[in-house]
């Protein structure tokens, strides 16, 4: 009788202990959905607050990652104030606790700039990117630093990209030309 009684209590442990750890994993499992639930919203907040900013055009390539409440913004841009604008629209998201500002501010020159002109045409009179154009900011961003230019954004398709690479490489005086655009949907 009294083996049988400890036999039921080892068992009611056992249970218990079962019951216990499920509830554990399952709040663990509830915590981890909250937690991506939140970076994906903070995400997509920094997104809408980097593609609003009044002086982002063409030729700056903003880029983030979020990793908890810790955001890292990369890039390239034309002006210093955009790497500033660009960090406080980001603080100002909610959920936003810490900001790595690693965005690059191109150097001033005007070669620069009549090379971002010429690739910005060559690119966007192509009947088969025009597509590109439309919209606040364009698909193609054009990255020109001392004559080497670096393509980036997203084109739908191999034959675009190519398109592109191709008439960015035929503007005089452009030194290189990387390639840097992802087949995907723009």
């Amino acid at each position: 009788m009294r083996s049988a009684r400890i036999a039921s209590l080892i068992a009611l442990c056992a249970a218990f202990s079962v019951s216990n750890s499920t509830f554990a994993r399952q709040q663990t499992q509830e915590q981890s959905r909250r937690a991506a639930h939140a970076e994906d919203t903070v995400s997509r907040e920094v997104r809408h607050q980097l593609v609003m900013l009044p002086r982002y055009s063409v030729f700056d390539i903003l880029q983030y990652s979020v990793n908890g409440g810790h955001v890292t913004l990369k890039g390239a841009v034309t002006t210093p104030t955009l790497k500033s604008d660009a960090e406080a629209a980001v603080k100002s998201v909610e959920g936003v606790e810490s900001i790595d500002n690693q965005i690059e501010v191109l150097p001033l020159s005007p070669d620069d700039n009549q090379i971002r002109r010429a690739v910005y045409r060559a690119i966007y009179s192509q009947p088969a990117l025009q597509i590109y154009a439309e919209g606040a900011v364009q698909s193609i961003h054009i990255i020109v630093k001392n004559g080497h230019v670096t393509l980036e954004g997203t084109v739908n398709n191999q034959a675009d990209k190519d398109v592109a690479n191709i008439q960015a490489n035929s503007v005089p005086n452009v030194f290189s030309v990387t390639n840097d655009l992802t087949v995907g949907n723009a």
